[in-house]
C-alpha cells in the first residue's frame, strides 16, 4: 500500500514545496508592508440618499461627468481624472451642480432643489443627499 518514492526524488519535491511556500510568503508580505498607494487614492463609489422619483443611475451619471467616476483618484486636496486634474473643492462643486440638474427620466423635470456631496479622502466613498422638492420644478413648462 505505500508508494516507493526514491529519496533524491523526495527532496526534489520538497524543495519545490518550500520554494513556492516561501514564494507566496514573500508576496504577502511585501503587499502587507506597502503603506502608500502610488496613484492616491481611488473613488471607491458613489452612495446616493434622499431620492424618491429621480433614477440613482442618472444621479450617478451627472456626478460622474464631474469627476467622480471609477479611474479617478484623490491625489491630496486634488482629484485627478484621466483627462484633467482639478482642485477637490471645484469638484464638489461642480458635482453638486450636476446632481441638481438631474431630470426624472423621459422628462425636461428637475426635482432637485438641493445636493450635498462629501467625499471622504481616506476611503475614496462619494456620498450625495439630494432633496426632491416638486413645488420649486416647473412641471407646466419643462415636460415633453
Amino acid at each position: 500500500m505505500f508508494i516507493k518514492v526514491r529519496r533524491d526524488t523526495l527532496i526534489i519535491l520538497i524543495l519545490a514545496f518550500m520554494l513556492i511556500v516561501s514564494g507566496r510568503l514573500m508576496t504577502y508580505i511585501a503587499y502587507a508592508s506597502s503603506t502608500e498607494t502610488p496613484e492616491g487614492i481611488p473613488i471607491a463609489g458613489v452612495i446616493i440618499k434622499g431620492n424618491d422619483v429621480v433614477p440613482t443611475d442618472s444621479i450617478r451619471a451627472n456626478v460622474a461627468a464631474a469627476g467622480f467616476r471609477p479611474g479617478s483618484y484623490i491625489d491630496g486636496d486634488t482629484l485627478v481624472t484621466s483627462k484633467r486634474s482639478l482642485p477637490l473643492n471645484e469638484a464638489i462643486a461642480t458635482a453638486e451642480q450636476f446632481a441638481m440638474r438631474t431630470t426624472i427620466s423621459g422628462t425636461r423635470i428637475a426635482p432637485i432643489a438641493a445636493a450635498d456631496v462629501k467625499v471622504d479622502t481616506k476611503t475614496g466613498i462619494v456620498t450625495i443627499n439630494v432633496i426632491e422638492d416638486f413645488a420649486t420644478a416647473d412641471i407646466k413648462g419643462g415636460g415633453y
